[in-house]
């Protein structure tokens, strides 16, 4: 055979090995099982089924006709809130009912570099939706006239914006979360420009692959808490890398003072407080490349201290035989297992529990609405939608998650749109944003009444101890009184 031959060869066997290993990414493990079967309170897990080379199912973005809209649930009505927006992503409505609107996305990472894994990364990124360059933009909404429509569009800030995505205001302050820190404003609603130089509250660890920060404040407004995701799948660049990462900081909006509130959390996203108990929630992204039907992402509730295991284990106990790193002693001793399972792959980003004021109608009115934004990795493809899980008078989730706006999945090789946050607008209106279409959705119930919000749960407290057998010479002193009485 002549050099030329065996050359020629040696070309076909590596393009036919190139070409096996792309069907391979691009078609996936195709799951066998609905995406029910990975949400709930209890759900079974499947047994992981490692793969070396993701798989890769992102179905083209083919946007939204002049005349059409995402399916509501029934008795709703779903509009038009704003269009032509750049990459809208997360939302905040002022006590003005003004909404803020972050247009962002990915951050230039430099460890991307110019090689293969960049350029793949970065095609990844396009191919849904994403990963072109940042807008970097505070958009002010305006829906003067309280029809459902924001008549008035102001650019509020577009200096010191670097992939911008947590918005928080409180006492006079705007609170904005770059990649890399979080900013502090001078700011008083109805103002349509965002004036004078920042307060940099504290310093993030920037860009990974999961690069949005998200904030909410605490509800006397002195603590803001911080959601930071991890900058890898499970820690295999190193577990140095992730130093400040797969974590929810706390910080003392006074001094600047930070700690870490809870970690293990590979990439926590939407925050917001438990109305009836008064506790922090948070949705989670859990980890890949574990087939189709693992992990399924989460939310929970954030309890100071709390540890969900990230990288080494996932729902408590199941350990992640691939990480190599060290794992600190006695960790697997104090893991919580996630409070709700909002499916495989989904990309569950924006939450918000349902307030008062909310005209959705009577199921909705105790709850948390989420944005699962789509699956990249998933065969079929799971998420693009928003849901609503039901929470019962003491603050747990309860049942299957309800459709609230579906329709953004065309067929299995396209979709309309990625619904990505949601906040509520003047009028008692659920806003979605769908970030690859640049649209704000707005979804009521027409002649819906505002409903009257979420009691706080009110539990008597124990009786104040002197000493550690306190409650035994009470219930002592307790009977011995009644002895004499009736003695």
């Amino acid at each position: 055979m002549s050099i030329l031959r065996k050359l020629l060869a040696v070309i076909a066997a590596v393009a036919l090995v190139i070409a096996g290993l792309w069907l391979y990414a691009t078609h996936g493990r195709k799951s066998d099982k609905a995406i029910s079967a990975t949400e709930g309170k209890d759900i079974t897990l499947a047994n992981p089924s490692v793969e070396s080379i993701p798989s890769v199912v992102i179905p083209d973005i083919v946007g939204w006709g002049g005349n059409e809209t995402p399916q509501a649930a029934p008795g709703m009505k779903v509009s038009r809130f704003a269009a032509g927006l750049d990459h809208p992503r997360t939302m905040l409505t002022l006590p003005n009912g003004d909404v803020l609107v972050a247009e962002t996305d990915h951050p230039v990472d430099k460890s991307e570099g110019g090689g293969l894994k960049g350029k793949v990364q970065r095609k990844l990124y396009n191919s849904a939706g994403a990963g072109f360059d940042s807008p970097n933009t505070l958009i002010l909404l305006r829906d003067g006239d309280s029809d459902g429509v924001a008549e008035q569009r102001f650019t509020l800030r577009q200096d010191d914006m670097d992939s911008p995505s947590g918005l928080a205001w409180g006492d006079g302050k705007l609170y904005v979360a770059n990649h890399n820190a979080v900013l502090a404003f001078d700011y008083t609603p109805g103002d349509t420009v965002l004036k004078g130089a920042p307060k940099k509250l504290k310093d993030l660890p920037p860009a990974g692959n999961h690069w949005m920060r998200n904030l909410v404040l605490s509800e006397n407004g002195k603590k803001l808490y911080v959601a930071v995701g991890s900058s890898s799948n499970i820690a295999e660049n190193g577990i140095e890398a992730e130093a400040g990462r797969a974590a929810i900081w706390e910080i003392d909006v006074a001094t600047g003072k930070s700690r870490q509130y809870a970690s293990g959390m590979r990439n926590p996203n939407g925050m917001d407080w438990n109305p009836a108990s008064g506790e922090l929630w948070a949705t989670v992204v859990e980890r890949d490349m574990l087939g189709p039907d693992l992990v399924p992402d989460y939310m929970s509730n954030v309890l100071i201290g709390a540890q969900y295991g990230w990288p080494w284990y996932y729902w408590k106990d199941k350990l992640d035989e691939r990480v190599d790193a060290p794992m600190p002693i006695y960790l697997n001793e104090y893991i919580r297992k996630p409070e709700y399972a909002l499916g495989a792959h989904a990309s569950s980003l924006g939450l918000r529990f349902a307030p008062a004021g909310l005209r959705l109608g009577p199921e909705f009115v105790s709850g948390a609405f989420i944005a699962r934004h789509g699956s990249w990795n998933r065969n079929p493809i799971s998420g693009y939608d928003v849901i609503f899980v039901k929470f019962d008078d003491h603050g747990n989730p309860q049942g299957m998650p309800v459709p609230v706006l579906t329709g953004f999945v065309k067929d299995k090789n396209h979709v309309r749109g990625r619904p990505t946050w949601v906040a509520f607008d003047r009028t008692g209106g659920l806003l979605v944003s769908d970030d690859t279409s640049g649209i704000i959705w707005r979804v009521i119930s027409p002649g819906a009444a505002p409903s009257p919000g979420v009691k706080p749960v009110v539990t008597g407290h124990m009786p104040k101890l002197n000493s550690i057998n306190g409650a035994n010479e009470a219930d002592f002193q307790r009977k011995f009184e009644e002895m004499m009485r009736r003695n």
